[in-house]
């Protein structure tokens, strides 16, 4: 992986990582069409980078994120269900090298974006607090988005508004569970990787977190204002294309890589 690929994943990553889009399965097409073949540095790479966006969070967020201990308390068992995805780390590192898995499953979560607002179109207050049984729920719905293709961000906001929250508060209370779960997910994968990183290769995993970060600020802002105005159509709309022109070229026998 060179400097300038680095760089190009990081900004997917920092663009993708809170829209309803998959961050990972973008990360993923953005290797096939760069031509980056799969290793252990790579897989941790795109994990690792996923730090800093979730760093943009604090920031942006900072007076909100650091509150009472009800708050975490909340997040903490929203993160619970995780134990078992964990369980399935085998088989999720296998689905991190396949684009079929990644175009199925933008194809489905775009279908169901484009109603999503239409199922849950009576939220509660905005100033309705969460609570944990709600946080629980939302937890065990974020399980599903270890399949690549799926969304954290889609699976956590669609969960959030199953519990009558409104679109914005779904969407914040999903960017502040992307701190722990993230921050989880990245210490271990560098944990287990780290012999993977030496001298060499270092300076991507840095630059990439401080492009990810920067990147992820900016579209934080974005994607509240347009969801809060817009909701998920167009984002659905978006994944369906995505992921019937992958199906098709792979049915087709077609090469994704473009360098």
């Amino acid at each position: 992986m060179t400097l300038l690929q680095a760089v190009i994943i990081a900004i997917v990553e920092g663009i993708t990582e809170f829209l309803p889009i998959s961050s990972t399965g973008h990360m993923i097409i953005t290797q096939h069409l760069l031509g980056i073949p799969s290793s252990d540095f790579v897989k941790a790479f795109t994990v690792n980078i996923q730090f800093g966006a979730i760093l943009s969070v604090i920031v942006l967020y900072w007076k909100r994120f650091f509150q009472t201990w009800d708050f975490y308390f909340k997040l903490f068992v929203a993160c619970l269900p995780l134990v078992f995805a964990y369980l399935l780390e085998k088989q999720i590192d296998n689905m991190l090298e396949s684009v079929l898995v990644v175009a199925v499953a933008l194809l489905v979560g775009g279908v169901l974006l484009i109603f999503v607002d239409r199922w849950f179109d009576k939220p509660e207050n905005d100033n309705t607090p969460l609570t944990f049984k709600k946080a629980l729920i939302i937890g065990f719905i974020q399980i599903i988005s270890v399949i690549p293709g799926v969304s954290r961000s889609a699976a956590t906001i669609i969960g959030g508004m199953s519990q009558k929250l409104s679109r914005k508060n779904a969407a914040e209370f999903s960017f502040f569970l992307a701190v722990p779960t993230m921050f989880a997910a990245s210490a271990l994968k560098l944990f287990q990787n780290y012999k993977t990183i030496s001298a060499d290769n270092i300076n991507l995993l840095l630059v990439g977190n401080l492009v990810s970060f920067l990147v992820a600020m900016i579209a934080i802002k974005f994607f509240i204002a347009f969801l809060t105005r817009y909701g998920f159509k167009v984002f659905g709309y978006y994944r369906i294309v995505v992921g019937l022109v992958i199906i098709i070229l792979l049915l087709a026998g077609k090469s994704l890589t473009i360098l």
